[in-house]
């Protein structure tokens, strides 16, 4: 029996571009807490963007966060994985002096920015809508970084190769998106998060169902019995799994 669902966001429970959760989603999130189903939020977003685009269901989930580097449930953390400072500022300054990429540094709860544009700025604060600070140098950062990303606005197919070249041997770089590349410790995702949080429940992959659509989902899904792809992911991801979707709400209602 299914007693936990874990879905990544972007592409997968928000699609096309789509930066709020459906009313339809909400209902269905509700009628599983009913049947004492937790829903488990994972994504490469931070904890606060996550908390609030769920609304007044938020507080009857469970949130993977930063691609596996943060777990809160309840409003505790149950796992934060901190960057090396020394290699995080490594990192920081290599993807900032990378023409065309932006840099973005995750804390608990803040995007740290050193913007070279004003359209990255917009679209960090108004568009994905995480708490956001700008700063002018990494040492202005007042807490530990648990995750490093980079944002290339024609797509990071530009520079993903460069930047693994880099760093690849000291963390972990993971495609996001078409725009973003994550960079977490070793060992950090979605999958080793989710298992922490299964832990901490006493529940079994056997009980747990995921969906997601990228590369960074692929522990998250391999881990559980129930792991679902999306129709709009690459093949490469499609090929692995056998059980598909085209949208989350349409599964999670035959459970229902």
């Amino acid at each position: 029996m299914i007693k936990i669902i874990a879905s990544d966001m972007d592409g997968t429970l928000l699609l096309n571009g789509c930066q709020q959760v459906s009313d339809r989603a909400i209902s269905i999130i509700k009628q599983l807490h009913d049947k004492d189903i937790l829903f488990v939020a994972a994504s490469g977003r931070q904890y606060p963007n996550l908390y609030r685009n769920f609304k007044d269901v938020a507080k009857h989930m469970a949130f993977i966060c930063e691609n596996g580097s943060l777990v809160m449930y309840q409003d505790k953390v149950l796992y934060k994985s901190v960057m090396e400072p020394k290699l995080a500022k490594e990192l920081f300054q290599t993807i900032y002096e990378r023409e065309g990429c932006e840099v973005l540094a995750s804390g608990q709860n803040t995007s740290y920015l050193l913007p070279k544009t004003d359209s990255y700025v917009h679209r960090m604060k108004n568009i994905v809508k995480n708490n956001v600070v700008v700063i002018n140098s990494f040492e202005e950062i007042p807490e530990d970084i648990i995750k490093i990303s980079v944002y290339e606005v024609d797509g990071i197919s530009h520079s993903a190769s460069y930047f693994t070249s880099l760093f690849g041997n000291k963390l972990k770089a993971t495609i996001s998106g078409e725009q973003w590349l994550d960079f977490v410790n070793p060992f950090v995702n979605k999958g080793a998060a989710l298992s922490h949080l299964l832990d901490y429940l006493s529940l079994s992959p056997d009980e747990a169902m995921a969906f997601g659509d990228n590369y960074n989902d692929l522990e998250m899904l391999s881990l559980v019995s129930y792991g679902y792809v999306m129709d709009n992911a690459v093949p490469d991801i499609k090929n692995r799994y056998s059980y598909k979707t085209s949208l989350v709400e349409d599964t999670l209602e035959k459970l229902l």
